[in-house]
């Protein structure tokens, strides 16, 4: 018998004539939490639908428990026990929790459900992972975070002995990520596969037993975390030494630009107030739930405030609705890019021009595509999107490139403000520098940006000060030199 649970060996794969995957090899050992690292566009994705059976490979061998197997479609894979959880989920969002966790099981003897085992058992197992989510809630209702946590336990439903997990804490806070590594150990101990993909390589380094690198299709390098540094893995990924981090940042502060007087909105915006001056990036900081998201929705007018006041540059803004708020030169990079940042059925040419389309790119009621291209292509090479034309749709993008995408929407437009609401969730390191030295770029140029992120070290790297926020209110404001883990977390948990 092998000692592996999974052996992909010379898998290949293209798409037209792209080449994704080149005679790429992994092998995953069972109760082993192996890494799969890699920028966007890498391959690593691909090679996990080929996996689950989502797509087919051109050439190469699997084996599950040393048994040759032929992945034709998910529902092949799911009977052969590998479940996936995607960057972007796959939930029926007008259906309860409990419905989405057992939504294949749903069939009952002589065609009736038993309603109240299936709630029970839903609940049953949202706790047995240390969540208390209510299985009656409907998934839309829920938060990001809440609904990764219902594609979780819905893999869990299925007895998955081969775990996929694709960006698994890009939209939990530290706390439920805390949680997630506790459920990741239990199915660990019970011998399950656990193929992780991350680009946060701090948890890469704490909970991983190997790590596969993958670049331009092709695997540079499988290691043990104990044996290696940050840095060596970084540069198996890009090709080179990334020098740091947080890129510095000199920019003269000016003065204040936008302003929120004692906005609210029910209970989850409670009488928030802050401003934000020209050339300062400003971090909004807290755990999921806390209001964040919230207050900036409000904000751009894509939900109804209570009360409040709004200002840019001295002018009252009256915002009823995101086309308002656009017109007043408020740009909105939201956190759910695929339901919300982008039409991916569209190019990313009308992605990106789509905000200014008739202000920049028409006359006389034509659009004028040439110009639309250029503008495009330059925010393609400036934000280094990887794609072979500016017509490609933005569905057969990696999930990082998509984000740029969202991004370059922005840029191309005549904003004073940008609001960015996890700007590098999904985003891989190199790309991760590049977004910051952007932000920098508008911040030199007298914007007022405003990020919200649940990552502190990148709040703390690249914030000038930073709002903290608890259960709609902002807790406290933390300057420059106050801006450590432990101050963000205090405001954020302990209630004043």
């Amino acid at each position: 018998m092998s000692e592996y649970r999974v052996e992909m060996t010379g898998i290949t794969k293209s798409f037209g004539g792209v080449r994704a995957l080149r005679d790429v090899s992994l092998c995953v050992r069972p109760g082993e939490i192996h890494a799969l690292v890699g920028e966007n566009g890498a391959g690593k994705s691909t090679l996990m639908k080929i996996l689950s059976g989502a797509y087919a490979k051109d050439t190469g061998d699997i084996k599950i428990d040393d048994r040759e197997v032929n992945i034709a479609d998910p529902h092949t894979g799911r009977k052969l026990g590998i479940a996936i959880i995607y960057q972007e989920f796959a939930l029926a969002p007008d259906l309860t929790v409990a419905e989405n966790i057992y939504l294949d099981h749903l069939g009952g003897r002589k065609g009736f459900i038993n309603w109240s085992k299936l709630y029970r058992n839903a609940d049953e197992l949202i706790k047995s992972i240390s969540f208390d989510i209510n299985p009656r809630s409907i998934v839309a209702d829920l938060t990001v975070a809440y609904q990764q946590v219902v594609e979780i336990t819905k893999a869990l439903s299925e007895n998955a002995k081969i775990l996929i997990l694709d960006e698994p804490t890009a939209v939990l806070a530290p706390r439920e990520t805390e949680q997630l590594f506790e459920v990741l150990k239990k199915l660990k101990q019970q011998d399950v596969s656990i193929i992780y993909i991350s680009h946060r390589l701090d948890e890469i380094f704490r909970i991983a037993d190997i790590v596969t690198v993958i670049k331009d299709g092709i695997i540079t390098g499988t290691v043990s975390p104990a044996q290696v540094s940050t840095d060596d893995v970084i540069s198996m990924m890009i090709g080179r030494k990334l020098t740091a981090m947080f890129p510095k940042r000199d920019c003269q502060i000016g003065e204040e630009v936008f302003g929120v007087e004692n906005l609210s909105r029910g209970k989850e915006v409670r009488n928030v107030s802050f401003s934000v001056r020209a050339g300062e990036v400003l971090g909004i900081a807290g755990l999921v739930g806390a209001g964040r998201t919230e207050t900036m929705r409000a904000i751009f007018g894509a939900d109804a405030k209570d009360a409040g006041r709004i200002t840019l540059d001295g002018r009252r803004l009256r915002i009823k609705s995101p086309t308002d708020a656009v017109k007043a030169g408020i740009g909105f990079l939201p956190e759910d890019r695929k339901e919300q940042g982008t039409i991916g059925s569209m190019s990313i040419r009308k992605n990106v021009t789509m905000p200014s389309l008739w202000e920049r790119f028409a006359g006389f009621g034509f659009v004028k595509q040439a110009r639309e291209k250029r503008i495009t292509q330059d925010l393609i090479e400036k934000l280094t999107i990887k794609t072979n034309s500016t017509e490609t749709d933005v569905t057969d993008l990696s999930g990082g490139n998509q984000q740029k995408v969202v991004l370059a929407k922005w840029l191309g437009t005549d904003c004073r403000v940008i609001i960015l609401d996890e700007p590098t969730r999904g985003v891989d390191v190199g790309a991760k520098v590049e977004i910051y030295n952007l932000v920098n770029e508008l911040a030199a140029a007298g914007l007022a940006i405003i990020v919200i992120s649940s990552e502190m070290m990148e709040v703390i790297g690249i914030c000038d000060r930073v709002l903290v926020m608890r259960q709609g209110r902002i807790q406290g404001v933390l300057e420059k030199d106050e801006l450590t883990e432990e101050n963000i977390m205090t405001l954020a948990i302990v209630k004043n």
